[in-house]
């Protein structure tokens, strides 16, 4: 089975492309350690997925790989092997291979760590109780000798230097799993013993935990962090592919990339064309209005004045050209308010060049507006939840049961499903070349458009005007058919993948 981990109660959830389910419950008195059986299951590759939060994550990431790594871990300390496995991006049959190669010496000095099996004489000549006071090597204070602690490198400090220390490098660095030892040249590593003895406050302790969770979490393939604000869960998968999962808390995302699931539509393409929103979308509208591009470097100039010849301010460039036509201003002569020369070769070119770069901008804009559009719709229509749940109560108070009512609820899970796929519809549509096919799909786009709308009117509009009966209808029919339509559109999409039907602009 596979085992997420709760509070006093533990639940087990399979992930699957869609949706988690339960699968085992175990209380807490079932297992010295239930954590035992997380982390058999993520060092298990037959495992589907399995949902685990950050705190109890982080309490047993070093206990769980010591049992595993135990029959080696006898002569090693736990947090030595914690500090192996990091080094090695948690991979065990990487550490496992260097650990008996026989060159002990140069993998311990490798990861930043003293040979455990043997005793460091700095450290026993350090354990020699002194009666006079000593001073810190950082602050310069005297106090007792029991005062201070160190690493089996040997250099030790007083314990509030080492608590700020390890504090500044946790809170303030993020660092977790490569804390060196505060001495001048010497890397050696804090191992987590120390880092827990020293430090007192909960919340730093609490961040060095998320630090070397966060580590284990980013190096295995087959995890991933839920990306639901305030949620610390971590999914495991069967296989690192682009597939949706779902965490615990209700969260749909993709699990290669961790955007929300954005079929039909690529990681790689959606990726883009996040980044181009990201730069465009602000400024697109005011570029377009109010300037052009200098026909010789294509910097983006503004017009500040009524004088038409305008000088590049570029100052590899410096053209001088007619902003009316772009040709060179030289030809021009003293034409200086009155632009004739359209036919010119060069002036044609340059136009030519802008009237290419302003339809692009008008094809983005175009793509940009609609799935802007879908994608506010789909939050309004989130809303639609609380007004169809009283819709229901009053269907109900009619003598209509608790399952015939469920229709509602149905329709609004279509209708944003529907508004979802069609506003990830227009970033696959902006990349695509036209061909036979795309038109097949813009057909398929606009039929499953069309639908949408309807339905969508129907529950904004009519669940409150028309009689209980009509509602139940016409709502059925409209969502099966927004079903239906979405589900044909999907098909001949991922028909197309395998086919290698598309073909695709690179922007």
């Amino acid at each position: 089975s596979v085992l997420g981990v709760g509070g006093g109660t533990t639940e087990g959830y399979l992930g699957s492309a869609s949706s988690v389910e339960p699968v085992a419950k175990m209380s807490r008195a079932d297992a010295s350690s239930p954590f035992l059986h997380f982390f058999r299951n993520i060092l298990d590759s037959r495992c589907l997925g399995v949902l685990i939060t950050v705190h109890q994550l982080g309490r047993t990431v070093i206990p769980l790989f010591i049992i595993f790594f135990f029959f080696f871990s006898l002569q090693n300390p736990a947090t030595i092997t914690r500090i192996l496995l990091s080094h090695f991006n948690w991979d065990k049959e990487k550490l496992m291979e260097r650990y008996f190669d026989g060159n002990l010496e140069k993998l311990f000095a490798e990861c930043h760590v003293i040979n455990p099996s043997k005793k460091s004489r700095t450290r026993q000549m350090n354990t020699r109780s002194s009666a006079q006071d000593m001073p810190c090597q950082i602050c310069y204070l005297n106090y007792p000798n029991s005062y201070f602690t160190g690493l089996e490198c040997g250099h030790k400090f007083c314990m509030q230097c080492w608590s700020e220390y390890l504090t500044t490098k946790i809170m303030e660095e993020g660092m977790g799993q490569t804390i060196s030892c505060p001495a001048h040249g010497c890397d050696i590593l804090v191992d987590d013993n120390t880092v827990m003895r020293l430090i007192t406050d909960s919340k730093v302790k609490l961040k060095y935990q998320h630090l070397i969770t966060n580590s284990f979490v980013e190096c295995n393939r087959l995890l991933k962090w839920c990306p639901a604000p305030d949620c610390h869960h971590v999914v495991k998968v069967q296989y690192p592919d682009a597939k949706p999962v779902r965490c615990k808390c209700g969260r749909q995302f993709c699990f290669n990339c961790g955007e929300n699931w954005h079929d039909p539509v690529k990681c790689k393409w959606l990726k883009k064309w996040i980044k181009k929103c990201d730069d465009d979308s602000e400024t697109s509208n005011w570029i377009a209005a109010n300037t052009k591009e200098c026909p010789k470097c294509h910097v983006t100039i503004e017009k500040d004045g009524g004088c038409n010849h305008m000088v590049c301010r570029n100052q590899n460039c410096k053209a001088e050209f007619c902003w009316v036509c772009l040709g060179p201003w030289e030809p021009h002569g003293s034409a200086w308010y009155n632009c004739n020369r359209y036919n010119e070769d060069d002036a044609k070119a340059a136009r030519d060049a802008q009237e290419r770069s302003r339809a692009a901008l008008q094809r983005y804009l175009f793509y940009c507006n609609r799935y802007m559009n879908h994608m506010q719709s789909l939050r309004f229509e989130h809303k639609l939840y609380a007004q169809v749940k009283q819709k229901m109560e009053e269907m109900q108070q009619h003598n209509m049961s608790w399952i015939e009512v469920q229709f509602l609820k149905k329709a609004v899970d279509v209708l944003c499903q529907c508004r979802a796929t069609l506003m990830y519809t227009y970033v696959f549509a902006f990349y695509l070349k036209k061909n036979n096919q795309s038109i097949i799909f813009e057909n398929n786009q606009a039929d499953l458009e069309n639908a949408t709308e309807v339905l969508s009117g129907y529950l904004e509009r009519d669940i409150s005007q028309d009689s209980l009966q009509d509602i139940k209808q016409k709502v059925q029919d409209k969502y099966r058919y927004c079903e239906s339509r979405r589900r044909v559109l999907l098909q001949h999409v991922h028909e197309g993948y395998e086919k290698d039907l598309w073909e695709y602009i690179e922007d």
